[in-house]
């Protein structure tokens, strides 16, 4: 009887199975990171990053720069002399050239300079932090739908399982109707559990094929595609929470950008705080002038040469606004603090709380595993029972039942302890496949 019951499991699972790609989780997540759009913005503002930090944006290198500047007008000109001649001319052209190259290097800004590129730096950090966090986020949000998904599938065929021996039970009843040994009735009741059993199907289906393209859609591939995923959930049993508590603290995005921005705010003290020094600068060029007048006691005249030089300048006083700046930039170091602390209580918080429901959903996979266990072998001692018409439809009915929802029960554990798992590794900031 046990050998009649996992054949109509195994003709309930060839149903289903057909000739469609299998998707596994490894393969989900690699597609999710390659096409995924936000992962790709989020890759963009690291590359972004990068490119910012360096000395040049810093404020650290000299800057050189050319000009030109040429200047012609046409104007009526009388210029009356110190012996009282006067002289007139109309149309007088004016003209003047200017061209030439300038050097300049702020050689001290009070070290802001420096204080600026650790900025630059830590921003870069920033990139790749909030990277790894929608990352880590994708691929949680992945892993949820895919094994969500697995649920479906084991759903649709636990429904399938259930008309494959309604089917059984009905053909039954109609020969024993046949022969005179049921009702009419007997008939009309496997029928209709029958009716229902396939309306319950109906409705999975429709469950299953919107779960499967939630997740085409995290994959940003094409939401037709038509997919199974794998039957088998591995879940790790073996998690601790000190070590998740440890593991956060070092990986977790959030913890890792609170750091950032705490450092960041310290660095902007720093520029803050430069103000308080002279700025040195260093200038050199080397320029080229001429000019020419139709009217005029010199018509024509040049000049070209190097010019060099050094200029400081110091506030020495700006309304207490120096003050001021510092203080704010202060608070806002303190502010950083303060949430860096926040965020580390909140993380412990979800993470204590995730993991009771990890080691809740772990012992309930086990007991559902169980009860599955006694509801399958009530199932095959109530098909031999019916077959042999030594039981009523009701009491059949009622095992048939009992078995589909232990199966559901049970898979659904299973699918709560994982996603429990997904959830710890996510905060734990290390989502493995």
């Amino acid at each position: 009887m046990k050998h009649y019951l996992f054949v109509i499991f195994a003709i309930a699972t060839a149903n289903l199975v057909k000739a469609q790609e299998v998707l596994t989780a490894k393969e989900a997540v690699e597609i999710a990171l390659k096409n995924n759009y936000d992962i790709l913005i989020a890759t963009n503002q690291a590359k972004i990053s990068e490119k910012n930090a360096g000395i040049a944006n810093a404020g650290m290198l000299p800057t050189l720069g050319a000009t030109l500047t040429q200047n012609n007008n046409i104007q009526n000109s009388t210029q009356t002399q110190a012996d009282g001649t006067e002289r007139k001319l109309d149309n007088a052209k004016n003209n003047s050239l200017n061209y030439g190259v300038t050097l300049g290097w702020t050689i001290f800004d009070g070290l802001k300079m420096f204080a600026r590129y650790e900025q630059l730096k830590e921003l870069e950090k920033q990139g790749e932090t909030q990277l790894k966090s929608a990352i880590v986020t994708k691929v949680a949000d992945v892993l949820s739908t895919y094994y969500d998904l697995v649920q479906q599938q084991q759903m649709l065929t636990t429904l399938d399982t259930a008309i494959v021996i309604s089917k059984q039970r009905l053909q039954t009843a109609d020969n024993r109707f046949k022969i005179g040994k049921a009702s009419k009735l007997e008939v009309l009741n496997a029928q209709v559990d029958l009716n229902t059993d396939a309306s319950s199907l109906l409705k999975q289906k429709e469950l299953f094929a919107n779960t499967m393209t939630a997740l085409n859609e995290l994959l940003a591939r094409d939401i037709t595609t038509v997919f199974r995923v794998e039957e088998a959930v591995t879940i790790d049993s073996k998690m601790e929470l000190r070590d998740l508590m440890s593991q956060a603290e070092k990986q977790n995005p959030d913890i890792q950008l609170a750091v950032i921005n705490k450092r960041v705010a310290e660095l902007d003290l720093k520029q803050v705080k430069s103000n308080r020094y002279p700025v040195i600068r260093l200038n050199t060029g080397y320029n080229f002038s001429e000019t020419e007048s139709s009217l005029g006691f010199v018509t024509q005249s040049s000049s070209k040469g190097l010019n060099y030089g050094v200029s400081a300048t110091l506030n020495i006083f700006n309304g207490f606004l120096q003050h001021r700046n510092e203080k704010i930039a202060n608070l806002q170091v303190e502010n950083t603090q303060f949430l860096l602390d926040k965020q580390k209580q909140t993380l412990n918080t979800q993470l204590a709380t995730v993991y009771q429901s990890y080691r809740t959903n772990l012992e309930l996979t086990d007991l559902e595993e169980k009860n599955e266990d006694i509801a399958r072998q009530n199932m095959e001692i109530t098909l031999e029972k019916f077959r042999i018409g030594t039981i009523t439809t009701i009491e059949f009915r009622n095992a048939q039942l009992n078995y589909i929802t232990a199966r559901t029960r049970h898979n659904a554990a299973r699918y709560q302890a994982k996603i429990s798992e997904v959830a710890l590794k996510e905060l734990a900031g290390s989502v493995t496949f």
